[in-house]
């Protein structure tokens, strides 16, 4: 079968669900003593995604060519990432495929637990800012306009904020949808800038550890992947200066991409992870240099890396829930007074009219 086209490579997805099936069911294929290729057609039989039958059926033929089931996915790095098929490379080639396959298969729960975590934490502030603008809205462009004449025909000195949102009105009617377009346009604009030109990209990943509360959240979030990545790699087999180079590549923010791809080029030249982290405070908190420079010196980096992930990923849960702590008031201030100015801007000539004719 031949690689994937461009067409492919920019459609094509695979759940993560998919990916903890697939790893999982191959696991127990191989631990039952059967070959790979026959495990690969039990997945081919049961799986629903047409993008995953597709990617099976083509590592049934490599495999059946005499190829290595990670040469095979290497093809398709796009759905499984780097990570993915190195775990599996390494269990390969030192007989831990089982084992290996199993380790990819919990590695990605925790990751999606955690994302998911995240994810949830955001949601309650979401349907206040969508509440509030509702309302607001519906003030705004239902309510309003229907008083509009009314205030025009008793000729009252109307207050500064009925003004504005008479002129606010007033642009939405005439440049509205320009303006949308517009902002459509510009948000598109910077996340393909973001997305293309590293430097920015590097400006804004780097500017989030100077953001407070929020920089607290990205390190221990980042401190998660880190050390549950590198662990895991370490555990299978993979020599250290590799094992760093890969784990860099599995992070989304490129402060931590260059931060180890620096920290590979160090050990290599003989120094030390600990030492080297060390140095960078902002990334990498004390402990984890602490614990790291622990392990090397006493053989127990695996399992310092094992105990510092479950520590953070307890720290997420505890500032995940001070940042939606913080975020409530701020969110509730806000629904209130933009609420509380359209109120006002509408009830104000109303009283000033209810005076006059008094």
């Amino acid at each position: 079968m031949s690689s994937p086209g461009i067409f492919s490579k920019f459609f094509d997805r695979i759940s993560v669900q998919e990916r903890i099936n697939f790893a999982r069911h191959l696991s127990l294929v191989v631990k039952a003593g059967l070959p790979v290729f026959q495990g690969l057609k039990i997945i081919e039989t049961q799986t629903d995604s047409p993008v995953l039958k597709r990617v099976v059926q083509s590592l049934i033929e490599d495999v059946n060519n005499g190829k290595f089931l990670a040469d095979g996915l290497q093809k398709f790095e796009y759905l499984f990432g780097g990570f993915f098929i190195n775990i599996v490379r390494v269990g390969e080639t030192s007989g831990t495929l089982s084992k290996n396959l199993l380790y990819l298969a919990d590695e990605l729960r925790r990751s999606r637990e955690l994302q998911s975590k995240v994810r949830s934490a955001m949601i309650y502030p979401m349907v206040i800012l969508l509440a509030t603008l509702a309302v607001a809205g519906f003030l705004t462009f239902y309510i309003f306009p229907k008083l509009i004449p009314v205030f025009a025909g008793m000729k009252v000195q109307l207050p500064i904020t009925t003004r504005i949102l008479l002129a606010t009105l007033d642009f939405v009617k005439k440049d509205g949808l320009y303006a949308l377009v517009g902002l459509g346009i510009f948000v598109v604009l910077i996340r393909f800038i973001i997305k293309k030109v590293e430097a920015v990209r590097y400006f804004f990943d780097w500017l989030l550890f100077y953001i407070p509360v929020v920089s607290n959240l990205t390190v221990s979030v980042n401190m998660v992947n880190f050390t549950r990545v590198l662990g895991l790699l370490l555990k299978s087999g993979v020599k250290i200066v590799e094992a760093i180079q890969i784990t860099g590549s599995t992070f989304s923010n490129l402060a931590y991409q260059r931060a180890l791809s620096e920290a590979g080029e160090e050990i290599r030249r003989g120094g030390q992870l600990g030492l080297f982290i060390s140095k960078k405070k902002r990334r990498f908190p004390p402990l984890v240099a602490g614990m790291v420079q622990i392990g090397e010196n006493t053989g127990n980096l695996e399992e310092n890396l094992e105990y510092l992930a479950e520590y953070y990923d307890d720290e997420v849960d505890t500032k995940l829930h001070a940042l939606t702590s913080l975020i409530e008031p701020i969110m509730l201030l806000f629904m209130g007074g933009l609420v509380g100015f359209v109120a006002l801007s509408i009830i104000t000539p109303i009283y000033s009219i209810s005076q006059g004719i008094q």
